[in-house]
């Protein structure tokens, strides 16, 4: 389905012979390597098709995951990498996300958790796969630094300002790569606590069965791996904000606890014996419909109400293109400095190319594109073919003195009989031959065969464009039959 080619790094044959089942029926080109040595050899050949992502396991006879992890990411820094483990230990997984893994399974694990972290992990690389350099170094301080004049970006900008001078919680809404971090820093710049810490924390990252370890320490001894006493995020954040990235991917049972540190402002260690106060200021973030979560009985709705205070929405860049001159400026002027090369302009043709499209990774996106093309064009000035995984759509609509968003043409409702072939194209009629409308769930079905079709069959894709979690999308799939 996904026509990606993934490496399985795995020294046991029975796991190999799962793992490629697995992965070979979700589409996946399947390649092996039985040794981490082996791994980094066939990483290393540069003749042979490339590596999309790789599983690899952490155990290993020779070369460890952790060692193989080291040696490839100083040349392959956004290689896509899930680590496969039979023991989970807060200690191996921090170890393995420092080596650079993107995410972490423990054995044995269902074929949908492996679908999920390698739909996952190739996302992230490929639509908002962050530079290093560029995302650590790019992080505007304070409201005087987020660029964008637009009318959407200046009513976020000014929700956010207000939202600094109380303690109340904040919920940031956006996709993707719209900068939701960069917004909850400026707040806790504004705000009475810039001087303590800002804890931020990606929700969607870590290992379930490591969630409230990691947000709320542990004792040593408390659990199988627990080697030492850990404090948690919590505690890390005290007296300053809190930042729980991708919120809506907390499980049940630890959005109970976290909702009660909320209320009581105190936490409760993993083998603690007593609760401990935390004074803290939490501002959460998610791309999620928060809302669609509680339906499907994925999320608190208390919990929701409680972060929900002040909601802020951020917007996608195809709704702010005037910024878009700005935010290149900006970039280009960052990149410069960091890799200390000559500035680089960029002629009128290559902004047309770079304004006309829709971004999908929005911000993030568009730092990476402006860093790739000025570390691989030789010239002084980009030309549009330094982007040449850009899709222009129609005529540039990127002017400084855009004076807002037009409102989309109104939607005609189509009343067509037939039903649509080009999944691509047509029209899903809303009727039946004898005039009455069709069932919602028909309607769900052609919506995602459309998509399916659209997309190619990406999951990952479909369930963004769509607004729903990839379970659910998947659990669909197969309930109107769209898996084959």
């Amino acid at each position: 389905m996904t026509g990606k080619r993934v490496l399985i790094v795995e020294d046991e044959l029975t796991q190999i012979a799962l793992l490629e089942g697995v992965t070979s029926r979700a589409g996946y080109v399947v390649e092996t390597a039985m040794s981490g040595s082996e791994a980094v050899a066939r990483l290393a050949k540069t003749s042979s098709s490339p590596i999309d992502v790789v599983l690899l396991d952490l155990v290993m006879p020779g070369m460890n995951g952790i060692e193989v992890l080291e040696t490839i990411r100083p040349s392959q820094p956004n290689l896509p990498v899930v680590m496969l483990t039979a023991h989970s230990s807060i200690t191996t997984v921090v170890d393995a996300m420092r080596a650079g893994a993107n995410d972490f399974i423990v054995k044995p694990a269902s074929a949908e958790r492996i679908r999920t972290a390698l739909a996952a992990a190739m996302e992230t690389t490929s639509f908002v796969g962050e530079i290093a350099p560029v995302a650590d170094n790019m992080v505007s301080v304070g409201f005087d630094n987020l660029i964008g004049d637009s009318p959407v970006m200046q009513r976020a900008t000014k929700l956010a300002r207000k939202a600094a001078s109380a303690s109340i919680p904040v919920l940031i809404e956006g996709e993707s790569g719209v900068g939701k971090e960069v917004f909850a820093r400026a707040i806790h710049d504004a705000s009475d606590r810039a001087d303590n810490p800002f804890v931020a924390v990606n929700c969607g990252a870590i290992p379930e069965n490591l969630v409230e370890s990691i947000l709320f320490g542990h004792e040593k001894g408390s659990f199988t791996g627990a080697t030492e006493k850990r404090q948690g995020k919590f505690l890390e954040a005290h007296g300053g904000t809190l930042f729980l990235d991708e919120v809506g991917e907390l499980p049940l049972d630890v959005q109970v606890k976290l909702l009660r540190a909320l209320q009581e402002k105190e936490i409760d260690p993993v083998g603690g014996k007593q609760s401990i106060q935390v004074d803290i200021r939490v501002i959460s973030a998610t791309n999620r419909n928060l809302a669609e979560r509680i339906a499907e009985g994925a999320f608190r709705e208390d919990l929701f109400y409680r972060l929900n205070v002040y909601p802020i929405n951020l917007p996608p860049l195809r709704l702010r293109k005037e910024d878009i001159p700005a935010l290149t400026d900006f970039f280009l002027a960052q990149i410069s400095h960091m890799e200390d090369v000559p500035l680089r302009s960029i002629s009128q043709q290559a902004l047309s190319t770079v304004c006309a499209y829709d971004w999908p990774g929005n911000i993030r996106q568009l730092q990476n594109a402006l860093f790739r093309a000025v570390i691989l064009s030789e010239a002084d000035t980009l030309l549009p073919q330094d982007f040449p995984n850009l899709a222009t759509h129609g005529p540039s609509v990127c002017v400084k003195s855009h004076p807002g968003i037009a409102a989309p043409p109104p939607v005609a409702i189509p009343t067509a009989v037939t039903a649509p072939t080009d999944h691509t194209h047509a029209t899903l009629p809303l009727e039946t031959v004898d005039g009455h409308f069709r069932k919602l769930a028909e309607l769900e079905a052609d919506i995602i065969a459309a998509a399916l079709s659209r997309y190619d069959g990406k999951m990952a894709e479909v369930a963004r464009r769509l607004g729903m979690g990839r379970s659910t999308l998947y659990r669909k799939v197969a309930e109107y039959g769209l898996d084959t």
